[in-house]
């Protein structure tokens, strides 16, 4: 038998011309958003506020199987797609395992991570519509780059909002995110109502993905001709990233591969959603059945040690409630280098695999998830972002199970972006200083039963 390539590539005819939705073939379908203070189901007219119409739909639409991306994103598209998967030779050799790891490498790009794969299609929805502008959140940045690319090219005014504590530790990104034209404000900020409500609490806050989230939706709806746009957790971003995924079982089948574990960070569910979904249909359908594990942090343990409930999206309490496992919306984590993987729910379609028992999860601490990232970068050559690297936490715990077991299981991870303006991270954990933060039950419990 041939040897398995190092770097599996397709070929540009084969980029997905269609977005998979994976809720066609959910059994158990995530529950609809719902009004607040009414607590009905709201229909699709109620979000136009808020979101693109087109989106608006997307995010709502349970039954199409699959919907076409538009050509002017597949021209986009084509300048980093197909992204490429590897083969992780070295890795396997370090860890003495008879497992085959696969990551699907997705920071390729001047953003550096998957995102660009929404921000593209949102930023094009919004131009088509003739908006005048767009608002939005970012934790690690990696969104709030990957959009303001997108709108650069479709020639979008665009204001995002940025976690204070990874605004402060990560001004490169602000930079970058500068140089293609968009207006950044550290979160939370004195320049809308409910970023000052969040600072005269906690002067001394460093932020958080719901605070921003509440500032960037306060910015649009306050803004004639503006709409908000998120880069996780919604039905929509899950659809868009399911190219991921569709390129991955594509590029396994080439070289007559299937994983049997599939493994991916997850924060909102962006990135992990769209690595699994094709998997995920296999699974619901009982064509296959591999295990899919979804890895968080420790310091923000919203699937392992969070409440399935309906909840806000956000900390100032502005947007409709959606039912997902959530530590609360005023939880605001203790301060890490995943600044992607800091919100306090996830996405209402994972949710409801984790619930159904079709998706599992772990929780690993900081410094354990940068060790793996150490032995990555060393075998692998490439220096994953800190969110990346609790997948490759996940992905190496699982192998050396292998190497107990003797089973040569095929291991698939999302490696979803590069760590080149994370080196304070690398920095300390280099020198001994990075430290753990792990919340106590009752911590949690006040902002859960909040």
């Amino acid at each position: 038998m041939a040897k398995t390539p190092n770097r599996i590539l397709l070929s540009e005819d084969r980029i997905p011309t269609q977005w998979y939705n994976l809720r066609a073939d959910m059994p158990t379908k995530p529950a609809p958003l719902i009004h607040p203070g009414t607590k009905e189901e709201l229909p699709e007219e109620a979000l136009y506020p808020i979101f693109c119409k087109e989106l608006a739909h997307q995010e709502l639409d349970n039954e199409s199987r699959y919907v076409e991306i538009p050509e002017e994103v597949q021209e986009a598209y084509r300048t980093f797609r197909p992204s490429p998967l590897h083969r992780a030779y070295r890795l396997e050799k370090l860890l003495d395992t008879p497992a085959r790891i696969y990551y699907k490498f997705e920071g390729n790009n001047t953003s550096g991570s998957h995102k660009l794969n929404s921000a593209l299609a949102q930023a094009y929805y919004a131009k088509a519509e003739g908006l005048r502008g767009l608002t939005t959140e970012t934790g690690a940045g990696q969104w709030g780059t990957a959009l303001a690319m997108a709108c650069a090219f479709f020639r979008l005014p665009l204001t995002v909002y940025m976690v204070k504590g990874s605004y402060n530790q990560k001004p490169y990104r602000r930079s970058i995110i500068q140089t293609f034209g968009a207006e950044i404000i550290a979160s939370p900020s004195d320049t809308t109502n409910a970023g000052r409500a969040i600072l005269a609490h906690d002067p001394e806050t460093t932020g958080s993905l719901g605070c921003a989230i509440s500032e960037a939706i306060e910015k649009a709806v306050s803004s004639e001709g503006y709409r908000y746009v998120l880069g996780s957790v919604l039905n929509q971003v899950l659809l868009h990233q399911s190219v991921i995924g569709l390129e991955s079982k594509a590029q396994l089948e080439s070289v007559d591969e299937y994983p049997d574990i599939i493994v991916g960070c997850a924060g909102g569910g962006s990135n992990l959603g769209g690595l699994i979904a094709p998997f995920m249909a296999d699974k619901l359908t009982g064509r296959a059945n591999p295990r899919m594990i979804a890895v968080e942090p420790a310091s923000c343990p919203s699937f392992t040690r969070g409440t399935y409930k309906y909840d806000f999206c956000d900390t100032g309490k502005m947007t409709p409630l959606a039912k997902m496992y959530t530590l609360g919306s005023d939880f605001i984590p203790g301060a890490n280098h995943a600044g992607g993987l800091r919100y306090h729910g996830m996405s209402p379609i994972l949710s409801t695999l984790y619930h159904e028992g079709d998706l599992e999860a772990v929780a690993y601490e900081q410094t354990n998830v940068f060790e793996a990232a150490m032995q990555f970068a060393r075998t692998e050559g490439i220096l994953p972002a800190p969110e990346s690297s609790h997948a490759i936490r996940g992905a190496v715990n699982e192998a050396l199970k292998c190497k107990e077991s003797g089973e040569a299981k095929c291991i698939l991870f999302g490696l979803t972006g590069t760590g080149y303006f994370d080196m304070l991270a690398y920095e300390q954990y280099l020198n001994g200083t990075m430290t753990d933060t792990i919340p106590t039950d009752e911590e949690l419990a006040k902002y859960i039963n909040a």
